[in-house]
């Protein structure tokens, strides 16, 4: 019997985070759908950058998640192919955005529809995954926190973004992880387990002996193995937890914790676009004014654009106390 679709409001754009206390294994699933709608509405994606740019949306609310610490997780994966970079951005918050960035000349009709992460964008084995941490009061000068791994691994592609993930966090972070990701046009989703320290807890719970512990990791993983990408991406997340579980809870103690919500932010705004213009200086934006009359720039992210006449540019460097004036224009008195 074939169920009726899903509104896109029932349990998504939303995280479901829980911890088993005995082996102190935390788990996270999580449903992205209008968040991802959103981002899709914004440029035209060719269904295989849609896959894997679905796929890191969902990883970089999973990752976040995992983070306490206040301001942006970013996660880029670049290389030299088709694809030269996907970049997607997650708050403290759990607000999100995502964008790309093709190769010269390459159009969105020149992807392959069933291409693999190596094949767009890593196809000379050159490729990295670079994960930023970038705290919301970071000072002047201070640098943001990132971790770096290549795109391969045992002289091998890495041709996923979970594998590219798992990678990172086993050889950046030192913590063994899990993460499965699925993406169609409607949602994005994952589920994460992750190995914590053993940092004793309750003392009423029974404490697990090393076997028993490693026995564990083995069995949790075995049991998400049984969800397909139709499941993950159709289910709630609480209800996808307990379903998975429910057998669990008879053998250890599961927390679970409230559901967060996320949606899609992009944080681009005139006065950021503005800030940009006085970094690139006085002199440089008047060439600009002189050959096309007016500064404009559109945000990557969500297509907004952003345009500066003579007159604002003097009033952004005015305010500045860095000019006392427009200098003349060239061949002009």
């Amino acid at each position: 019997m074939t169920s009726k679709p899903e509104p896109l409001s029932f349990e998504s754009d939303v995280l479901q985070t829980f911890i088993f206390e005995q082996s102190q294994i935390r788990g996270e699933i999580v449903r992205l759908g209008p968040s991802w709608q959103t981002i899709l509405s914004r440029k035209q994606y060719p269904p295989a950058i849609q896959r894997h740019l679905g796929e890191m949306v969902a990883a970089g609310a999973l990752l976040s998640a995992t983070l306490k610490f206040s301001g942006t997780l970013i996660i880029q994966a670049q290389g030299t192919g088709l694809v030269r970079l996907l970049v997607v951005e997650c708050t403290a918050d759990l607000g999100l955005r995502a964008t790309i960035k093709l190769a010269n000349d390459v159009t969105p009709s020149a992807i392959p529809s069933e291409a693999s992460l190596a094949e767009l964008i890593n196809p000379d084995g050159l490729g990295k995954l670079v994960i930023t941490l970038d705290p919301s009061n970071r000072q002047e000068g201070q640098q943001a926190y990132q971790g770096i791994v290549p795109l391969s691994l045992h002289g091998q592609p890495i041709t996923s973004i979970a594998q590219a993930i798992i990678a990172y966090m086993n050889y950046s972070e030192q913590l063994d992880t899990k993460i499965w990701l699925a993406c169609n046009h409607q949602f994005a989703g994952g589920i994460l387990l992750q190995k914590l320290p053993q940092l004793g807890g309750h003392a009423q719970l029974k404490k697990l002996t090393e076997e028993e512990l490693e026995e564990a990791w083995e069995r949790l993983p075995m049991l998400v193995q049984t969800v397909n990408d139709a499941e993950l991406l159709s289910t709630p997340p609480s209800v996808l937890m307990n379903r998975l579980f429910t057998y669990e809870t008879d053998q250890q103690t599961v927390r679970s914790f409230p559901l967060r919500h996320l949606q899609f932010s992009c944080q681009c705004s005139r006065k950021r676009v503005g800030n940009m213009l006085i970094m690139l200086g006085y002199d440089e934006v008047t060439d600009i004014l002189e050959e096309q009359q007016q500064v404009e720039t559109t945000c990557d992210f969500c297509g907004q654009v952003y345009a500066f006449d003579a007159v604002d540019c003097k009033q952004l460097f005015i305010a500045r106390n860095l000019i006392d004036g427009m200098r003349p224009a060239k061949g002009k008195h």
